[in-house]
This record gives structure tokens, sequence and C-alpha cells, in this order.
């Protein structure tokens, strides 16, 4: 079953990634590197400072910031462990893709899912009540992680798995926020 399930990410990886045009790779390069992303963090901040009181905007940070710190630190826990190689280092198919980047360290799961999906996910539910339009925070990680096939970097599961724990995660720390962090500090619900 986990070599069936390998042989389609390798399938379909190589597909994708050979969906690419040359004249888009610079566009991929761009939104592939975190430095791309910094107003977006910068609005982040912004509309949380703007919504919430000082104190309380303070936790939410805090928060979403220990949400993120997690999701680093189990992404490269796993990466050491499962020690699975980015297709770019893959031999049997390195030579049958577009390599945009060269990374040498592990591929599952991806680091860019699972701390864009993280972060994403605690400023939505942050969010959601007081801007119905936060939910377009998304476009952000779907690019993201996306660029990451064009590159050559991750393979599908790779992504899958990171945007799944990213997510997870996120849910999970936002419910310590609204269940202990909140009571506890007499703080309003998001």
């Amino acid at each position: 079953m986990l070599e069936k399930i390998l042989e389609w990410d390798r399938e379909t990886f190589i597909y994708l990634n050979n969906l690419g045009i040359e004249q888009y790779d610079f566009f991929w390069i761009t939104v592939t590197d975190f430095k791309t992303w910094i107003p977006l963090f910068i609005l982040f901040l912004v509309l949380i400072l703007w919504k919430y009181p000082k104190r309380e905007a303070l936790f939410v940070l805090l928060t979403i910031l220990m949400t993120v710190w997690f999701v680093a630190t189990i992404t490269d826990l796993t990466k050491y462990s499962v020690a699975r190689l980015r297709p770019n280092n893959a031999e049997e198919i390195n030579t049958l893709i577009r390599i945009l980047k060269t990374p040498s360290t592990y591929s599952f799961f991806s680091g860019h899912s699972s701390s864009s999906f993280s972060a994403t996910t605690a400023v939505v539910l942050f969010l959601r009540h007081r801007f119905k339009w936060c939910w377009l925070f998304y476009i952000w990680p779907l690019l993201f992680v996306s660029s990451r096939i064009f590159v050559g970097v991750h393979f599908p599961v790779d992504i899958l798995v990171g945007s799944a724990v990213g997510v997870i995660s996120a849910l999970f720390f936002y419910m310590i926020y609204v269940r202990v962090i909140a009571p506890a500090l007499r703080l309003s619900h998001p």
C-alpha cells in the first residue's frame, strides 16, 4: 500500500512539475520565498492589533507564534526521522523534472506547507468574526505550497501532510486559547 502511494506521489509530482512554463519560473521562485510575504505578515499583525485590545492582542499574537514554533519543531523532527530525499536530490527522477531550487535538507513533510497553513489558519480563526473576507488569506498558502512543486523540491504527499499538520496544529492551539488562556486571563473569546 505504501509503495503504491509513493509511486502515485512520484508520478503526480513529475506530471505537475513538468506543467511548469519557463516564462513563469521567476514568479514561482518569488512566490516560494518567505521574504516575499513579509507585507502579508505585517497585515496580519496590523489587523490583530487593530481589532483586539492591546493586552488581548498580545496573547493572540503569542498563541499564533507558539503555533508556528510548534509546527516548525514538529516539521524538523519529522524530516530528520523520515529522511525522505527531495525530488531534486532523488537520482531516479531528478533528470525528469524541472529544478529551480536545490535545497539539500529532507522532504517529508513540507515546512512551507505546515508553517503557512498553521499561520493562516490561526489568523483566520482569530479574525473570522471581525473580517468576513479573511478567508481570502488562504490564497497565500495555496500559492506558496504550489510553488514547492514547480520549483522541484516537494512531492504532493509532503505538501498534503504538511498542510494537514499546519491546520490541525492551529485548531489545537486556538482551542487552548479559547478554553484555557482567555478564561484564565479574563479575555473575551475571539
